[in-house]
């Protein structure tokens, strides 16, 4: 399930855009690894990669949900950009350095199912935010994924939906070349370009965003189960 930066999404005509020959990627390391297995009505999110960036989980997330003998998260559907705003919809991680991709290769890996067609999944800052972010969201049942830095906004969308009831695993990478993303992996989508360095000081936000008032800035809140996340990064092999 855990497995570390494939160097397959650093090399060339894998991932991404054909890179330089002889480029090589370099090892990757966990940075976070959310099992999300914690029993019922359980407070913190633990981090099972040993770094220690465990989250608060909002009073309103189900844990312990059993699925055959996976355990996981379960985020109930609320309606859109209707107040009032529910932050207890929301498992939240503090700003921590090692969370920001800055110039770092850097994948996003979750296990999700759903069946509604809206949220944001996980995100670290907002549109606006100094520094740039990083979202994974699943509008009209497509999963969306972006970076946004200083050089560039970058975005991917899945071509197809995926809100059919199934668990499927969605990864997003984000390396010098560009971004791509892989849905039960296959790779589904990718486009080139580098955004720059991406450091903010915001939280990591898990089942929507956390500056919003459901009237000019929607929640987003996502509604289906989790029922694992990790995110991996590498120094960057240029």
């Amino acid at each position: 399930m855990l497995a570390a930066l494939l160097t397959a999404a650093l090399t060339a005509g894998s991932v991404l855009v054909p890179t330089p020959a002889g480029a090589t990627g370099q090892a990757g390391y966990t940075v976070a690894y959310w099992r999300m297995d914690e029993q019922p009505h359980a407070t913190r999110m633990l981090d099972s990669s040993g770094n220690g960036l465990e989250g608060r989980i909002g009073g309103e997330v189900a844990t312990g949900l059993t699925s055959g003998d996976d355990i996981g998260y379960h985020f109930e559907r609320l309606e859109p950009d209707t107040p009032p705003t529910r932050p207890g919809h929301l498992v939240v991680v503090p700003d921590d350095a090692a969370l920001d991709p800055g110039t770092n290769d850097y994948a996003v890996t979750v296990r999700l199912r759903t069946r509604n067609k809206f949220g944001n999944i996980i995100q670290k800052g907002q549109a606006t935010v100094a520094g740039g972010n990083f979202k994974l969201q699943i509008p009209s049942g497509r999963v969306e994924c972006t970076f946004r830095g200083p050089k560039a906004f970058l975005e991917v969308v899945a071509p197809y939906s995926i809100n059919d009831g199934d668990w499927h695993i969605v990864r997003c990478v984000r390396v010098q070349q560009g971004v791509a993303l892989m849905i039960d992996g296959q790779q589904v989508a990718a486009r080139s370009g580098w955004t720059g360095p991406i450091v903010n000081s915001w939280p990591v936000s898990i089942g929507g965003k956390l500056d919003c008032d459901q009237i000019d800035v929607g929640c987003d809140y996502y509604a289906g189960d989790l029922d694992y996340i990790t995110i991996e990064a590498a120094p960057p092999a240029w």
